[in-house]
């Protein structure tokens, strides 16, 4: 039976026991009305009858005038016309009979007894209409009691009825629905072996079917494809064994999904069931490996011997993300979830070994470029002598000239050295407890000259009863230096350069604000990188872009951090931190 026949019958069956208990209820209201309707006609009039009949003998005189005796045979005519009751119509002949007497008869004996005569069948009218009414009131009164008992009984059955449909009615449609959803969240945790029995032959049996067929597809596409995927497993497989980096794959329980040959090798690990060990378990036999996957991606590039020679390796990890389907407010929705990790070994070993071979080279240019830059130095000096003659104005001029570049070259040559020291590893420390201002009033003295002739202030700014910090002084004060030439070099003349030391944290402040013209936040993450300047407008570029990355090289290798505040128009403010003696 079909749904929609199943609602219709339904609906029809409750239409019948309403129109039945409503036509029960009609039909006894009808019959206690009619009931009612007559006591009220039949027997009510002839007591009225009889009650101006008695009135007309009582306010008439003997014999009775004409106009009374009209009258009196009127309402007598509409007795006779409304006989109701057994023995009423004998009792209204004896009055007619009685009345006629009365209308003939002149003697005031034969008068009086004829009233008399008439009165006594007056009463047995008003006697038989009222035990009738009585009759007829008690007939009623049971009427009522017996259709109120009824209709209790068929209200009561029609609620047990309505209420029993309510209960069990829904569950028609209620409970195939549900069959269904429970079948569709099947589906969805990928049992596709889930089938739905209805045993009605409806809608609802229909979609049963559909869903069957469905998941019986799903379940011969997953077993269809199985092959597929094991085919594309092992020539994914294959690629990763091949892949000359090392990669190895850590699920969600920390179990080894992967290992290629590369990462056998450099982490010594035998190739004999690696795969589906927990990783746990390797650690604690592997040092490297340990160090590996309790890193993150940010480790910086590490050494590893292998076969008797240094390799270098870059560690990348990624998570590995799935998505999933998770049952959301209504509807399924997709989420992502991790199912693992990856972590490369990346071998940057040529790398490395060609930027060993680009520093030793930067190294051995700057140092041989030292000694001529130091000779074209002294020659500009003797040529300033007079001794030795005197040049004019335009000969004056073109030796400035060289002088300035001659002091540039020789700065880009010390920042080389300086740069190939740091990458090299051989940066020599000098690590002395020191106050702060000394630092400061050492730097100033290298930077005070430049700046008066730029009429520069420079104001400093430190709170009382600095701690002492152990730091290299020289690299410090070369970074200080470094900050308060690029402050003069973009500050205003007549303007003001601010030297501020502060202590908070366990550290020691030191910074210096300009008010020139401030620096792009594009540019603000990309100042410490090597070689990085910031453009300027088409105006000629000064320096190397070495000198605030040797800065950061300087300040992190004494356990500090460098940093920078700036704002277009507001000007710069360098800052870095160094630990206080301890």
């Amino acid at each position: 039976m079909k749904v929609r026949t199943k609602l219709r019958l339904g609906f029809g069956f409750l239409f019948l026991v309403v129109l039945f208990f409503g036509a029960t209820a009609l039909f006894y209201i009808r019959q206690i009305s009619e009931n009612a309707k007559g006591i009220l006609k039949n027997n009510y009039e002839s007591l009225s009858f009889a009650r101006e009949m008695r009135t007309i003998l009582d306010e008439s005189d003997l014999p009775l005038n004409a106009p009374a005796t009209i009258k009196f045979d009127r309402y007598l005519q509409r007795q006779e016309n409304n006989i109701t009751e057994p023995g009423e119509r004998r009792f209204t002949d004896s009055l007619r009979q009685a009345f006629g007497k009365l209308k003939r008869s002149d003697a005031d004996r034969f008068n009086t007894e004829q009233v008399r005569e008439i009165r006594h069948y007056l009463r047995e009218i008003e006697r038989l209409n009222m035990q009738a009414i009585v009759r007829k009131d008690d007939i009623a009164r049971k009427s009522v009691s017996r259709a109120t008992l009824f209709l209790g009984l068929v209200g009561s059955f029609t609620f047990l009825v309505l209420f029993s449909f309510s209960v069990n009615f829904p569950g028609f449609i209620a409970n195939p629905l549900r069959a269904l959803l429970d079948g569709i969240r099947e589906i969805g945790q990928k049992n596709y072996n889930k089938r739905l029995h209805f045993d009605h032959n409806d809608e609802f049996a229909e979609v049963g079917n559909a869903f069957n067929l469905m998941a019986a597809k799903l379940n011969e596409w997953e077993n269809s494809n199985l092959a597929m995927v094991i085919s594309e497993k092992r020539r994914i497989d294959t690629i990763i064994e091949q892949m000359q980096d090392a990669i190895i794959g850590i699920n969600e329980n920390e179990e080894v999904l992967f290992m290629n040959d590369a990462a056998r090798k450099t982490l010594n690990i035998p190739a004999a069931n690696v795969i589906g060990q927990n990783a746990g378990q390797l650690l604690k036999s592997n040092d490297l490996l340990k160090s590996i996957l309790q890193n993150d991606t940010s480790i910086k590039p590490f050494k590893i011997v292998i076969d008797g020679r240094e390799l270098y390796f870059q560690l990348q990890s990624r998570d590995i993300i799935v998505p999933n389907l998770v049952e959301g407010t209504g509807a399924l929705q997709v989420a992502n979830r991790s199912a693992g990790k990856v972590y490369i070994l990346r071998n940057i070993t040529e790398f490395k070994e060609r930027d060993e071979a680009k520093t030793n080279f930067i190294a051995t240019i700057s140092h041989e470029l030292k000694t001529p830059i130091a000779s074209i130095k002294m020659s500009l000096k003797l040529l300033g002598d007079e001794r030795v003659g005197t040049i004019n104005a335009e000969q004056q001029q073109l030796v400035t000239h060289i002088r300035e570049d001659n002091e540039r070259l020789l700065k880009i040559t010390s920042e080389l050295l300086e740069l190939s020291q740091v990458e090299t590893g051989n940066i020599q420390l000098n690590f002395v407890p020191v106050n702060p201002a000394q630092i400061v009033d050492y730097a100033l003295t290298s930077i005070k000259f430049q700046a008066e002739q730029k009429q520069v202030q420079l104001k400093i700014v430190n709170d009382n009863n600095l701690p002492q910090v152990q730091v290299d002084i020289e690299k410090t004060a070369w970074v200080l230096v470094n900050f308060l030439s690029n402050a003069l070099r973009y500050s205003a003349e007549k303007s003001e350069i601010i030297i501020q030391l502060s202590s908070a944290n366990g550290k020691v402040q030191f910074s210096v604000k300009d008010f020139g013209r401030g620096i792009d936040e594009t540019y603000q993450k990309r100042l410490f990188d090597r070689y990085f300047q910031v453009p300027t407008d088409g105006q000629n570029k000064s320096g190397s872009g070495l000198g605030l990355a040797i800065s950061k090289d300087f300040i992190e290798a004494q356990g500090g951090d460098i940093g920078v505040e700036s704002e277009i128009g507001a000007g710069s403010r360098f800052y870095f931190n160094l630990p206080i003696v301890q």
